[in-house]
């Protein structure tokens, strides 16, 4: 099962087609941190993370996790935990996952760079909210009616294929 972005503005899984959005440099083959721009390739997909204070729990089959104050997604090139999601410490640059605003309320993890993680390729590469379509910092953002469709329609061996 294959989730494909076509054209940098549409989520197609199956029958269903979502409107979406990506990075601001639009879709790269050679991807860098803070280049703004989404990876191209065939991903895997991670854990779901949601704000359990904000959403119920998704319906999916995907593993969901709750994101609670203290949790972080590290973008720090010299620590040996980049890219990958820690606790908060003021020592290791981060990418914070609870936010004011309702973007990270739901996130499903793109394994982009992630099993041999090597620095400075690019971090926190997620399917996020939007409400607007705006440009994300190199993510794939979707509204949350569909985001909700699409989780409850994927599983654990849906991968993603961004070209």
């Amino acid at each position: 099962m294959l989730i494909k972005l076509k054209n940098k503005d549409t989520l197609k899984f199956d029958d269903f087609k979502f409107r979406c959005c990506v990075g601001k440099n639009g879709i790269k083959q050679n991807k860098f941190e803070g280049d703004k721009s989404t990876p191209k390739g065939i991903f895997e997909i991670g854990p779901v993370y949601y704000r359990a204070d904000r959403i119920k729990k998704p319906n999916t089959l995907i593993r969901s996790k709750i994101i609670t104050p203290n949790l972080a997604w590290c973008n720090d090139i010299e620590s040996k935990y980049y890219n990958k999601a820690i606790k908060i410490k003021k020592s290791i640059s981060h990418e914070a996952l609870y936010r004011k605003d309702y973007k990270y309320d739901i996130i499903l993890v793109i394994k982009y760079n992630y099993k041999k993680t090597k620095k400075g390729l690019g971090s926190a590469i997620f399917v996020h909210l939007t409400k607007n379509y705006q440009p994300t910092a190199g993510c794939i953002a979707i509204k949350k009616k569909d985001f909700l469709i699409l989780l409850s329609l994927i599983n654990r061996k849906t991968k993603l294929n961004i070209s």
